[in-house]
């Protein structure tokens, strides 16, 4: 296992669910759901990323995804299902990538790092707007001539470009990613 990233993968049928887990327990900590209702009793604030199957059985997806981004705001969340999607797919808000099965070792841990990149992408960027803001609150506030002879101002301005920096890192490595899986599935 690496410490890539937390993962639940939540699928109702046995050897999928195993295979799943197989796979990504290579590259991240993996945890297990076999329903919806053991999907909350599994997800922790730990959870960078949720594979999700469609349909599940005893609860609806729309009414998982629902709870689940709601309680965790920072995970993302993957379908991966043999279901064609709806034309109203767009009910179930909060999905970050959308697979159609079967898919391949290497599509479904593209879409994990993509999920986690873009969990860590927004605590990055939650991060970085917090800097942002007492720059500005200081850049108001104090003399320009004092901002320039302060050490903190200077680490606070270096930590906003490192913060910059990650955030487009995090771009380039979902991009990348995803035109590797277009190319892949041509």
């Amino acid at each position: 296992m690496s410490d890539g990233g937390n993962v639940l993968v939540v699928e109702g049928n046995d050897e999928l669910r195993a295979a799943y887990d197989r796979v990504l327990a290579e590259f991240y900590s993996v945890s297990t759901a076999a329903c919806g209702e053991r999907a909350f009793e599994t997800m922790t604030d730990d959870t960078d990323a949720v594979v999700l199957d469609r349909p599940l059985p005893k609860m609806s997806v729309a009414a998982l995804v629902g709870e689940l981004t709601a309680r965790y705001d920072r995970c993302c969340v993957g379908m991966v299902t043999s279901s064609e999607p709806y034309f109203d797919v767009t009910r179930w808000l909060g999905i970050d990538d959308y697979l159609v099965k079967p898919v391949t070792t290497e599509q479904l841990q593209a879409t994990v790092d993509r999920l986690i990149a873009l969990a860590e992408y927004g605590a990055i960027y939650r991060r970085l707007s917090q800097k942002r803001v007492r720059k500005s609150v200081l850049v108001q506030e104090k003399p320009a001539a004092k901002l320039g002879r302060s050490g903190e101002f200077q680490r606070l301005e270096a930590e906003i470009d490192r913060l910059e920096a990650e955030l487009d890192d995090i771009v380039d490595k979902v991009s990348e990613t995803a035109r590797g899986l277009k190319h892949h599935d041509s």
